[in-house]
């Protein structure tokens, strides 16, 4: 796929550029501001975005607000963002289209490159990729889905990093068909109306961070 980077530490620019080159990608653009990745974005209209949320000049919340504007100008766009905090409200409002193609990383977790690399894949191709410890603090600071059971909220949380049905199997050693009956649960109880799945994911794990 073609993709953007915006990262101001040079050494994990490059370092996100040679390991995607070597993986079959192709980096139209590799930038350190949030004004040069939103030219890169109109110019080159890539797969996807990966972003870093402190940027110069600021080094506050740049990279996040650029991401903003290329998502309200292109609702389709795929962005993953990275950083060294979890930042509540940034992964909401990224979220909070509903129409997923979006991520949240740790750097920390850039590190482990198979788990990059499947973030990169999975919101390119229109899912989310929460990482784990990112889930883990916001469902420490949630006191919200009282309705749901703790393992609903397990199942939940491994929906928030974006796992599929049979991946969410495998991390809890369970059959498909109770997988399906939690996702069941947790559609009905958040209130969801039967509609492609897909979309309902997303929703749930919106209400999930919004709770």
């Amino acid at each position: 796929m073609r993709i953007v980077i915006a990262e101001d530490l040079l050494l994990l620019r490059e370092g996100m550029v040679r390991l995607l080159t070597e993986t079959g990608h192709t980096v139209v653009a590799a930038v350190d501001n949030a004004d040069d990745l939103v030219a890169a974005v109109e110019e080159h209209r890539p797969d996807l975005s990966v972003v870093d949320v402190r940027l110069p000049p600021g080094f506050r919340d740049e990279g996040l607000r650029a991401a903003l504007r290329i998502r309200a100008a292109e609702p389709s766009a795929r962005i993953l963002i990275v950083s060294q905090y979890v930042e509540r409200a940034y992964a909401a409002d990224l979220l909070a289209d509903g129409r997923g193609g979006v991520g949240y990383l740790l750097k920390d977790r850039v590190t482990a490159l198979d788990d990059f690399l499947d973030a990169v894949e999975r919101v390119a191709a229109g899912g989310t990729a929460m990482d784990l410890e990112v889930v883990r603090q916001l469902f420490n600071r949630t006191g919200g889905l009282d309705a749901l059971t703790p393992r609903e909220r397990e199942v939940l949380g491994l929906m928030a990093q974006g796992l599929s049905n049979s991946a969410i199997c495998a991390a809890l050693t369970i059959a498909p068909v109770s997988v399906e009956k939690h996702i069941g649960n947790i559609f009905a109880k958040l209130q969801l109306p039967p509609s492609d799945d897909a979309h309902r994911r997303v929703h749930a794990v919106l209400a999930f961070l919004n709770s």
